[in-house]
Parts: structure tokens; C-alpha cells; sequence
């Protein structure tokens, strides 16, 4: 006699995986990705001087603090999302309760090609006065002729 647990012809497992809903959720979250990436990139209108560099390694968890100049030689400070437009004199200030609640952040200035030499200057000497040790200096990349 035969048990509830014998089985009597043997199969096979299966060794195939539907991959078609797979590749349908991944083609929507290209499509969501190629729509609201355009968006991410907001701020201050900035055109960089286009120089070659390599590239700095920042961490997400350690986000720079970023000081841009305009065109109009208006200043802005940022920290993540947040952007405010600020006088030079209030820009040592925040810099420093910013390096306070999060030590070893790494500040960044982004200048406007067209702003003079001198108001960049005076900027990095506040920063330094602010207690930054090292600045960086965004730029953008040339445009490649290929």
C-alpha cells in the first residue's frame, strides 16, 4: 500500500524564470529615472569656467557645502537641497555653524566665469577666515571634440 507522501512518476523541477515582468518594471523605471533626472540638477544659473580636472570623490553621506557666485556677483550657499541667497558678510557665519554641527564637510565654490578674479578672492579669503582649511573649486569639463 501507498503512502500520502509517495509519489509515483518523478518530474522534473522546472528551471525556467518568467523574466518578462522583470523587464517590464525595469523599462518604467527607466522611463520614470529619464523623466525627473533633468529635474534634479536646480540652483543658481552658473556658467562654469570649462577646464580639464579630475573629478572629486564626495560622499553622499558627507555633502559639500557649496558657495556659488552669479553672474550678478550675488552669493548663494547651499547644503543638500537647501540654497539661500546671502550677503558676504553672513556667509563666514553660516559657514561656521554649518561646520559646527557637521565637522570635516567639505566646501566648494562655484564661480561664474564672467564675475572678476577679485570677487572669487575675496570669497575664498572669507572662507578661510570662516575657519575652511581647504576649498575646491567647481568647474565643468571641456566640451569633447569626438
Amino acid at each position: 500500500m501507498l503512502g500520502p507522501f509517495h509519489r509515483r512518476g518523478r518530474s522534473k523541477p522546472m528551471g525556467e524564470i518568467n523574466v518578462v515582468p522583470f523587464i517590464d518594471v525595469m523599462l518604467v523605471l527607466l522611463v520614470i529615472f529619464m523623466i525627473t533626472a533633468p529635474m534634479l540638477t536646480q540652483g543658481v544659473d552658473v556658467d562654469l569656467p570649462q577646464v580639464s580636472s579630475e573629478p572629486i570623490d564626495v560622499d553622499e553621506q558627507n555633502e559639500p557645502i557649496i558657495v556659488s557666485v552669479d553672474r550678478d556677483g550675488q552669493y548663494y550657499i547651499s547644503l543638500g537641497g537647501d540654497e539661500s541667497q546671502v550677503d558676504l558678510d553672513e556667509i563666514s557665519d553660516r559657514v561656521i555653524i554649518l561646520l559646527e554641527r557637521k565637522p570635516g564637510t567639505p566646501v566648494m565654490v562655484r564661480g561664474d566665469r564672467n564675475v572678476p578674479y577679485g570677487q572669487i578672492v575675496t570669497l575664498m579669503s572669507t572662507l578661510q577666515l570662516a575657519g575652511v582649511a581647504n576649498v575646491g573649486l567647481i568647474s565643468e569639463p571641456p566640451p569633447s571634440d569626438g
